[in-house]
């Protein structure tokens, strides 16, 4: 184990998810492929951006990145690519209208933020345009300076206590590896398990019966997230904090300990030999919450106000529950200062709380600060700055928090033995009730359905053919896939894009059921119909992710 360094409070590491659902071909405006460009010029490009200025000024950024395959997909294929530069030039150009309008009514104040909107957006397009195009590009050069670790996360989301077989779960984690050696050109040994939801190994039973389906079901064993996680190489993950501290502690003999877990260690899962560590729940409410944290600060950009038709915001947040008209100009240097004290206080509550806590076994505490990477920049469009003075601050070194990305961590001080968790994620009240309500019940009822088809299906000799076999095969894995998207019950839920959200599933479960049917006729030894074929290729076009997916990865 590494020493501690003297007058270290300890360490901290800064783990950031970058996530969007399958978008390509689904929608452009208000829902689909405009949220992919949103996040990629207004945070994937600056964070890329920051990152290559506070190389330049010599201060070092260790900090995990998870990239979900099922982002990676979108932001490697083709038509976002060509997309994305025209976005950017859309979005100058209505800052220039903007500009031009303000001039004309003499609105000195209005015109100075229409040239920053002008200045944002064209650092976004230089940024680009020294990546050649390619964002991947960059979050790869990233990691080989070593500012970034790459980790990746379930191939599309999917929400794992509650995916419906096993060889789902484990699916989710093998197809996530491979997309993400082939992105990035290395591998990876941590996950985000998607909305930090963790599922125990043991007995089992769906929560709403299968769709279409008359068994009794009976309760099943089933495996535990470490152990799909394990299988693909993945070594560490991360989840909420009442998991851990609710978490039973056992010794390496799997006896209980008497000793409760500590949040600021990591801890092996049961018997795997997969580390857990645990989101810092002070910080968490710093810098997530709206209405208590730096993001609802009267100074900061306030979201919601736009001002149409480009779409660019000039106002402030203001105060507290107030309507559209009651928002003032905002000020972009009153919110850098604010950034700054923001950056300065949480360096100091991460210092405070580390050495307020003791260490369980005297090896150096670490805080985990794990957030959604769109929260900085896209929905709180300081954070970008906030995060760069927050490296600032830390190389200052006066506060005695060094940062770290939770590989280096680990490799230096291990774990402090090993705890069983159970069931939980980060949602509304720490259970599955954000996924699995009277609201969603019927989505979980046909994805049951689909599961339990395919695995039938995978135990067919032509599964693994190649041919229309095969591809018919690769394409049910993919509907299947984005059917299982976390993304699709919690908009419905939140009731934030609802219509969109049902309306995607539908289309995925349709596909799956046309594809279904076409794998009855090959198990007869039928060709497919003219019509079929026709089919089965416009789905490979419109749902075109993952590539080099295996269905072998969904046999028993």
């Amino acid at each position: 184990m590494k020493k501690h360094l003297p007058g270290t409070a300890g360490y901290v590491s800064f783990v950031l998810h970058a996530h969007l659902p399958y978008v390509l071909h689904h929608g452009t405006w208000p829902h689909g492929l405009e949220w992919l460009l949103e996040a990629a010029a207004e945070t994937y490009l600056p964070l890329l951006r920051m990152l290559r200025m506070l190389q330049d000024e010599g201060i070092p950024v260790h900090m995990n990145v998870s990239l979900s395959p099922v982002l990676l997909q979108q932001l490697a294929h083709p038509d976002f690519r060509a997309e994305l530069p025209a976005y950017l030039e859309r979005k100058i150009a209505a800052a220039r209208e903007d500009a031009g309008f303000f001039e004309l009514a003499n609105e000195p104040h209005m015109l100075g933020l229409a040239r920053h909107w002008e200045r944002f957006f064209t650092h976004s397009l230089e940024e680009l345009q020294i990546l050649d195009g390619d964002l991947i590009a960059g979050f790869r050069a990233a990691q080989q300076t070593g500012s970034l670790s790459l980790i990746t996360s379930a191939a599309t989301h999917g929400y794992v206590p509650l995916l419906g077989t096993d060889e789902s779960v484990l699916a989710h984690f093998r197809t996530a590896v491979r997309a993400h050696r082939k992105l990035i050109g290395s591998d990876t040994t941590g996950a985000w398990l998607p909305e930090f939801g963790y599922r125990p190994g043991g007995k089992w039973h769906f929560p709403v019966a299968p769709e279409g389906r008359s068994e009794a079901w009976q309760a099943t064993q089933r495996i535990g997230s470490e152990t799909a996680l394990e299988d693909a190489g993945l070594g560490f993950t991360f989840v909420d904090a009442h998991l851990v501290e609710n978490a039973e502690r056992i010794d390496d003999g799997l006896r209980t300990s008497e000793a409760s877990p500590s949040l600021y260690r990591p801890y092996r899962i049961g018997e795997s030999n997969v580390a857990v560590l645990a989101r810092d729940p002070r910080t968490t409410a710093q810098v997530w919450s709206p209405e208590a944290g730096y993001p609802g600060d009267f100074s900061y950009l306030d979201f919601h106000k736009k001002r149409w038709p480009g779409g660019h915001r000039y106002w402030r947040v203001t105060g507290v529950g107030l309507g559209m008209e009651g928002k003032e100009p905002y000020h972009p240097e009153a919110a850098q200062e604010r950034s700054r004290v923001h950056a300065e206080h949480f360096v100091s509550l991460v210092a405070d709380t580390l050495r307020s806590q003791p260490s369980p076994d005297n090896a150096p505490l670490l805080l985990c600060a794990p957030f959604d990477l769109e929260l900085f920049g896209h929905w709180w469009h300081e954070g970008m700055q906030f995060l760069g003075n927050v490296f600032r601050i830390l190389h200052n070194g006066s506060h005695g928090v060094h940062p770290t990305t939770t590989e280096e961590y680990l490799a230096h001080y291990g774990t402090a033995g090993r705890v069983r968790m159970s069931e939980g994620s980060w949602g509304t009240d720490g259970d599955n009730s954000v996924w699995l309500n009277n609201e969603t019940s019927s989505l979980l009822s046909t994805v049951y359905a689909a599961q339990l088809a395919l695995r039938d299906a995978s135990q067919t000799p032509q599964w693994t053919a190649k041919g229309q076999a095969g591809r018919v095969a690769r394409q049910m894995c993919r509907e299947l896939l984005l059917m299982e998207s976390s993304d699709w019950p919690m908009l419905i839920t939140t009731g934030s894009a609802r219509d969109y959200a049902e309306k995607r599933f539908r289309e995925h479960a349709d596909a799956f059921s046309q594809l279904q049917a076409m794998w009855s006729g090959i198990n007869e030894n039928r060709a497919l119909t003219e019509q079929e074929e026709a089919t089965l290729t416009e789905l490979e076009r419109v749902d075109n992710l993952f590539p080099d997916l295996d269905p072998a990865d969904w046999k028993s």
